[in-house]
């Protein structure tokens, strides 16, 4: 076998590849690997050359190899030739990478089959699989938003329950739905309804539906009522815990998916999802489902209460703020949310502080344009999207970029909803804190010295959800021990008085430069009851107000 340096075209180009490429001989052994293997694997490369291409594997993979590697070496062709696949990889220290795996066959002219090289690309898909779950979970929160959207134009329950079965298979892609209610007297689950897309009826299903009277534990209502969880059987076919597969197999319907509504320890109804593709579910959707089944159970029993649309503002507002605030070694922290507005509408004022993985601290304020389940909507999409992004070594602009991406992908027809942010990334240490802002059209954050000096920082940049190739700029603070930052949302500065005069950074400024220093509390105390005087007598309408204050 010619050796890999006359064999390769540009050995010295695949030194300098970020990709792991490995070349193996017919009898499947490594005969070239460039040192990207070290970074994604661990391995030397003189350490593999020889070796069996098993070694990159693990365990439960090598099994099969054997066969396909002697069937590709005969015949030149195999399913994962030409492709690219994901799979694992076995990492030296025994744990499992992700990659995305690409083969093909270098021969030399006149070269048979069996003398081919075998030449493969490993490229890392963690950050790949990560940004794939990110845009998931999203997608999943926005399909829930306008579900809840949908249902608050209902009048009544019943007509809510109606509403709900088209708009979650719409929204979630799937063919049909049911929904099950509890007979209190009877002590069982009973068949309430159907909803099919176009084309896919199931007669057969909903004729046995009709006859049936669940108990507990019996069938996948059943079953999800018993666990107050969703539950998901990909193969209705041959799963025993289904009790209707005849039917299911008549309809052609593969997969079923229920998640419970749920209005605190009592079920309101089981909602059932079906499929006529045989379907993973991933745990990120039966996770959304879980939070959707006790969010529109909310709603339903307010509804019936008809006090329904203040119990869900209430209930989305909850669910934007953290419900307290941690410690953070070295800084105090007070925040303070007033909700605006003489309607029963939610904010979409939001905030969150949260450690990350290599001990900095992630602090978010964000500001949804509207009101409404629809921003409130966007402004959960805008706080899980930050998490998600707060990686180890991310820093403001890059969480930034990340919501502005999910935004955009996520954007629904109708008038623009952007969203305002300021983002600080925060590293303790023994003489303060190092931070570092980004700032995506949000009203820019106040730093106060010791010595009572107050300055405006950061650059403004523009709100997210406008442009796809928007950049965020990123400066770095310190705040010194007496020092005190305060991240506001425009419901303080808009603030207007009986003659309409806004409050206006002037009196913000001048508010957090009298007097001596305040504890953080203190601060935004101090803030809102400023803010309050303001208005005190005006007929205009108040708008959301947030305010977190940092203190060294």
């Amino acid at each position: 076998m010619p050796a890999p340096s006359a064999t390769l075209a540009a050995p010295a180009l695949l030194e300098a590849l970020p990709d792991t490429v490995v070349v193996a001989d017919r009898d499947g052994h490594i005969a070239y690997v460039n040192p990207a293997v070290t970074t994604l694997l661990g391995h030397r490369p003189a350490d593999l050359v020889g070796r069996p291409l098993t070694v990159l594997m693990p365990e439960r993979l090598r099994r099969g190899h054997g066969a396909g590697f002697a069937r590709y070496r005969a015949t030149g062709r195999g399913e994962l030739v030409g492709a690219t696949t994901r799979v694992p990889a076995l990492h030296t220290d025994g744990h499992e990478v992700p990659i995305d795996l690409t083969l093909a066959r270098l021969a030399a002219d006149g070269e048979d089959v069996e003398g081919a090289l075998v030449v493969a690309v490993l490229r890392d898909a963690s950050t790949t699989i990560l940004l794939e779950r990110q845009f998931q979970v999203s997608r999943y929160l926005a399909a829930i938003q306008r579900v809840t959207a949908a249902l608050t134009e209902a009048p009544d329950a019943d007509t809510a329950f109606q509403q709900l079965l088209p708009t979650l298979c719409t929204e979630l892609d799937w063919d049909a739905a049911t929904i099950w209610q509890p007979d209190d007297v009877a002590g069982h689950l009973r068949y309430a309804g159907v909803w099919t897309a176009p084309g896919a009826d199931i007669p057969a299903l909903h004729a046995e539906a009709l006859t049936l009277s669940l108990r507990r534990g019996e069938g996948l209502p059943g079953i999800t009522w018993q666990r107050r969880e969703p539950v998901v059987i990909e193969d209705l076919w041959s799963d025993p815990r289904f009790t209707r597969r005849v039917s299911a197999e008549a309809d052609g319907i593969r997969t079923g998916l229920a998640f419970p509504v749920l209005h605190g320890d009592t079920l309101l109804g089981v909602c059932e999802l079906l499929s006529r593709q045989a379907r993973p579910v991933p745990e990120e959707l039966l996770d959304v489902l879980a939070t959707a089944g006790r969010q529109i159970g909310q709603f339903l029993s307010r509804l019936r209460a008809e006090s329904q649309v203040r119990s869900l503002a209430e209930t989305l507002q909850r669910s934007l703020l953290p419900p307290s605030l941690p410690v953070v070694p070295g800084v105090e922290l007070a925040a303070r949310y007033v909700p605006g507005g003489r309607g029963l509408l939610v904010g979409g004022d939001t905030y969150d502080v949260l450690p990350l993985p290599d001990g900095r601290w992630l602090v978010l304020i964000a500001d949804v344009c509207g009101k409404g389940a629809e921003a409130a909507g966007t402004a959960a999409l805008a706080r899980h999207t930050a998490r998600a992004a707060a990686t180890p070594g991310s820093g403001p602009a890059d969480v930034l970029r990340a919501v502005n991406s999910a935004l955009i992908h996520e954007a629904a027809p109708g008038p623009l909803r952007f969203v305002t942010a300021c983002c600080l990334v925060l590293r303790p240490h023994e003489r303060g804190v190092s931070a570092r802002l980004s700032i995506a059209g949000h009203p820019r954050p106040v730093l106060r010295t010791a010595t009572g000096a107050c300055t405006e920082v950061g650059d403004p940049g523009r709100p997210l959800g406008v442009a796809a190739d928007t950049r965020y700029q990123e400066i770095d603070l310190e705040l010194t021990p007496g020092g005190t930052l305060v991240l506001y949302t425009d419901g303080v500065t808009e603030a207007r008085d009986a003659t309409g005069a806004q409050f206006d950074e002037a009196g913000l400024l001048t508010v957090l430069g009298t007097g001596p220093e305040h504890s953080a509390e203190q601060t935004v105390e101090a803030v809102q009851s400023a803010v309050d005087r303001h208005r005190q007598g005006s007929p205009h309408e108040r708008d959301d107000l947030a305010v977190l204050a940092l203190r060294c």
